[in-house]
């Protein structure tokens, strides 16, 4: 291979091209690059919702739920089948399996929605169409809340329909959805009196107005050549023409209108499906999402403009606040890195100077700015988004850049202080170091393989991570051996010559020098004393929080209220309007949105939206300072819970972590509903014994039902049949939809119902009338019903795999660990006695963690052995590959002590520090005993040439820790990288200075006779 050093000198228009290409590249790369808050990842799940009006949670669970759980079960593609039941919906949750990838994914979807069609064609009458949601995973980043005070509800959705319509059309939206606006219906109204006395039932009348309101074709005529449509244009398309609905019987002169018998009204319903509220104001939210691909900033700016413009074309009193905008959330995350950036860089270049003199850390500056910028470009052409994890990779990876650098500019300036020529010190720096560079830097990447080439979520989630090192590390190796060179050209000139001895003679070397000595000429003691060091590490490590993710930084925690069971959707938003005023008035809240009956849309590739649940609301808080998150949470669990107790209250941030909302979550699987809560209830007092907060089964309290007591003989002599009956309390109670009204694109319900004096009081139901059509007159429900009864009912039933299955959960106070508080629940819940039959897991963090640890286990041994092998191949023996995988436990002596002292877990990301760290030290090994066995082919095989050789790598691997060290900075701030930071700075400071001494030590132990002392 040419020396591409000398190369580069002789020629350097090609060094030149390289620089202006990597300058050039990352301006145009920092410009046009996509933003994103997250990376894009496959959500491998879906929901098939099946309405099964009038059902019991028990009818829905054994008639829809099993039926097509049994049809989904048979997908060897799913890893989870999960179902709810309520009252009148089944909704299953389906899970794909982690290898699952995008391209695979809408295949899967695609054979799913072919056996739930199969699975619907065996539903029970009266069954509605299962809807698949497929498109769970969208991200619908931007949220505005629009308020319209003055306006009626077809107003609202006229002026909603502006608003995405107008949006949709900005380049690079995708989808835009509307969440909360107000249903309407339009309702009739008749006391049983006038019923009984005109002798017309319900359905009758909702036979008339389907009549008048149904589109059916009138056919069509030749007129002269031409085929004339006849036209047969509906009538009733507002509620005037209703009332004017002429009813009568056949044969009779007897015909009245609508009004006359009846009070006609167009209304908002009574029990809509979900409201929303900004502020403690009525409001519906607007939720756009962004084409992937695109930039998030540009096309969020974009979307800004656009609503700016179409509120000013409304309706006078229309105004809109945002709720969230990644696009800010994506450029603040972007302004910080570029800030972090300079500040590594300058950081960098200072500590260079300092130790290496201006122009060398002049050199090695310039390589670091040209290598992220070069990457940046790189991202952009294989279309790697700037997000949260590419962005750290490049701060992971900063510290990294410069040690190939950093080693052939030391080189140069050891070349030219003994009085070479520039050209002949870069070849020569270049020539003993590339191949062992090369080597390291492949090896340091593939320190990151087993976890971001997984095939399965977390390999997903940071397959950027990989590719972002890959592509920067081996851009770095690339630069330093052609234009360090060049530029240390030009600035480095020869001087008189020194001896080596004279280049090792600052005062920074001689305590190095010392120990060294010392360690060599005592090997066996100084082995025993880093053995003792190391152990002590590892031991400690036992003392060590862990954790799964670390918790986001987004200045925006949620309020999950949850009331009894089957509270009405108009209860659960009366009893939230105190809940909304005390967090208003608290200091630095910023807004409140209340979503009542369901969660929010999925804002955040880590949000999972909460499913429709009328006695469910989610307060959603925007804080201004995101430091005193945690104590704002803690207080507003603690006052709000104090404020409605019979409710359930949690506070939750937005968070990585792929587990539920439970932190601890015991899983008990069974058939006998009673025991599955009498084992939850057993679960749940360990969990109160241990003082965990916002404890819970997912089955939630049994709420009552109103049971009417049918007697069958009296019903037949009478002509009623139950569904008469059912037909009867329903007109009696909520109403009962006889039809639609056709407003313009907008299709009304038409809900016949009791007035409000006799819908208000349950007491007196059995004096209603029931339609009896055999003898075509009404009768008295007491005559039909001996009595109604009130029981207590399971209103939600959970099944996981076709079992019934109860999850008990908790959660630790805010701000301890999640981990620690587990440890202890756990013996005390796995000592809790099974009935045969029934079964038992863990779910919550501990079920995450340990299927990611499970996956690691798996994946790091093949790719630690591969580095292995690779360090083999660079020496061509197994004496020197030992001796530096020896040293890799030391990467744990600073991660312990570092974390200990900041008392901060052992998170995800922080695994990843301790990977960079083994990548990070083998690299300083090699680099070190690549040039001991230079020195001892060249000279002679004694201790002193070995303290030599240790000597001339100290400054290059001193100022590789250091620099990575200051690179590592900035992250301290970053909630999702602190942790991980503290590992890669604490644990590479001790590991370089018990490598600088253990390498030399143990590699003079293999050595053995063969070096004189």
């Amino acid at each position: 291979m040419p020396n591409l050093a000398r190369l580069t000198i002789r020629y350097p228009i090609y060094g030149w091209i390289l620089i202006l290409a990597c300058l050039v590249g990352g301006l145009h790369g920092i410009d046009n690059i996509s933003r994103l808050e997250d990376p894009n990842f496959p959500v491998g799940q879906a929901y098939i919702i099946t309405p099964y009006p009038g059902a019991s949670a028990a009818e829905v669970e054994q008639e829809i739920s099993d039926p097509m759980e049994a049809a989904l079960q048979e997908m060897s593609q799913l890893e989870t089948v999960e179902s709810k039941s309520v009252p009148g919906r089944s909704e299953v949750k389906v899970e794909l399996k982690e290898n699952i990838g995008f391209d695979e994914r809408d295949q899967v979807f695609d054979e799913m929605r072919r056996r739930v069609s199969e699975a619907a064609m065996r539903m029970p009458p009266g069954a509605g169409e299962p809807l698949v949601e497929d498109d769970f995973g969208d991200v619908y980043g931007i949220l505005y809340a629009v308020k319209a005070p003055d306006y009626d509800a077809a107003d609202q959705h006229d002026i909603a329909r502006t608003i995405s319509t107008r949006l949709k059309l900005v380049d690079g939206v995708a989808k835009v959805i509307q969440v909360g606006l107000p249903e309407e219906a339009v309702y009739i109204e008749m006391d049983h009196a006038r019923l009984t006395s005109l002798g017309l039932s319900v359905q009758e009348l909702g036979q008339f107005v389907q009549s008048e309101n149904q589109v059916v074709s009138a056919g069509s005529a030749l007129f002269q050549g031409r085929r004339l449509q006849v036209d047969n244009t509906t009538t009733l398309t507002n509620v005037d023409a209703l009332k004017n609905l002429k009813i009568g019987q056949a044969g009779s002169t007897e015909i009245l209108r609508l009004q006359d018998i009846s009070s006609v009204s167009r209304t908002r319903v009574e029990n809509p499906f979900e409201l929303l509220r900004h502020n403690g104001e009525e409001a519906f939210l607007v939720a756009v999402s962004v084409a992937p691909g695109r930039n998030v900033v540009a096309v969020g700016e974009a979307v800004d403009a656009r609503m700016a413009q179409v509120v000013q074309t409304l309706p006078l009193g229309v105004s809109y606040e945002s709720v969230y905008k990644q696009h800010d959330v994506v450029q603040q995350a972007i302004n910080t890195f570029l800030k972090n950036l300079l500040l590594s860089v300058a950081t960098v270049v200072l500590a260079l100077c300092l130790f290496m003199g201006w122009r060398a850390g002049t050199v090695v500056g310039l390589v670091l700015l040209l290598t992220v910028a070069g990457t940046i470009e790189i991202m952009y052409l294989m279309d790697i988004e700037l997000q949260r994890i590419s962005l750290g990779a490049l701060m992971i990876a900063m510290g990294m850049l410069v040690d190939n650098a950093i080693v052939v500019a030391e080189g140069m300036v050891v070349g030219v202080r003994r009085g070479l020529s520039a050209e002949d010190a870069a070849a020569n720096s270049v020539s003993r170091t590339q191949f062992a560079l090369l080597g390291a830097t492949v090896i340091g990447i593939l320190a990151f393989a087993p976890i971001s080439l997984a095939d399965d979520n977390s390999g997903h989630f940071l397959i950027s991570l990989f590719q972002v090192i890959a592509v920067s590390l081996l851009l770095s190796w690339l630069l330093a051996i052609t234009v360090a060179p060049l530029v240390g050209s030009y600035l480095l000139k020869p001087s008189a010559a020194v001896d080596e001895s004279a280049l090792y003679s600052a005062w920074y070397f001689q305590p190095y020098r010392w120990m060294i000595s010392f360690g060599l000429r005592r090997c066996w003691i100084s082995a025993f004393l880093i053995a003792a060091i190391t152990g002590s590490a590892l031991f400690s490590m036992q003392y060590v929080k862990s954790a799964f993710f670390p918790t986001n930084n987004t200045p925006v925690f949620f309020v999950d209220v949850r009331f009894q069971e089957g509270t009405d959707i108009q209860t659960t938003a009366r009893e939230l309007r105190d809940m909304e005023e005390a967090l208003l008035g608290t200091q630095d809240v910023e807004a409140v949105t209340s979503f009542i009956g369901r969660g929010t849309p999925r804002f955040a590739a880590t949000v999972s939206p909460e499913q429709p649940n009328s006695a469910y609301a989610l307060l959603f808080v925007q804080v201004a300072d995101v430091e005193a998150l945690g104590q704002m949470m803690s207080q507003a669990r603690e006052s709000l819970q104090a404020l409605k107790p019979q409710a359930t209250v949690q506070t939750n941030r937005v968070e990585f972590s792929p587990a539920d909302d439970a932190k601890v979550a015991a899983r008990f699987s069974g058939d006998d509903p009673k025991v599955l809560r009498q084992l939850a209830d057993a679960v749940l007092a360990v969990y109160a014994k241990h003082n965990l907060l916002e404890l819970h089964t997912n089955w939630r309290k049994q709420s009552m039902q109103l049971v009417p007591v049918f007697d069958e003989d009296n019903a037949r002599v009478a002509g009623v049949s139950r569904n008469d009956l059912a037909r009867s309390l329903a007109y009696n109670t909520h109403g009962e939809q006889i039809g639609v009204l056709r407003d313009g694109d907008k299709l009304i319900p038409i809900i016949a119902r009791a007035p409000d004096t006799e819908r208000a009081n349950l007491a007196d139901l059995r004096e209603r009338q029931v339609w009896s059509p055999s003898a075509r007159q009404y009768v008295p429900i007491a005559q039909v019903v001996t009595q109604f009864e009130l029981e207590p009912v399971n209103s939600t039933i959970w099944r996981r795999d076709r079992i019934r299955t109860i999850s008990a959960n908790g959660t630790p106070p805010p701000g301890t660990n999640t981990n620690e508080y587990f440890e202890r629940v756990r013996p005390d819940v796995e000592a809790i006695p099974l009935p045969p039959g029934y079964g038992f897991e863990w779910g919550g963090e501990f079920e995450a963690n340990q299927s990611a640890n499970e996956a690691l286990t798996y994946r790091i041994p093949p790719a630690f052995g591969l580095m292995f092998f690779i360090t083999i191949l660079m020496f061509g023996a197994m004496r020197q590959a030992i001796v530096i995988w020896l040293t890799v436990p030391m990467v744990l002596c600073g991660v312990a002590l570092g974390l200990l002292i900041t008392d901060l877990p052992l998170t995800f990301p922080s695994f990843l520090g301790v990977l960079s760290l083994v990548g990070m030290l083998i690299k300083n090994c090699i680099v070190l005993v690549s040039e001991i066995d230079a020195r001892l082919g060249e000279g002679e095989p004694t201790i002193d040439t070995m303290i030599v050789a240790s000597l001339s790598r100290l400054r290059p691997v001193a100022l590789a820790a250091v620099t990575t060290i200051f690179g590592m900075s900035p992250l301290l701030t970053d909630a999702f990288f602190r942790e991980m930071a503290v590992c890669i700075m604490s644990g590479l400071l001790f590991a370089t200075l018990l490598t600088l001494v253990a390498v030399p030590v143990f590699y003079r132990i293999a050595l053995g006779k063969r070096i004189q002392a």
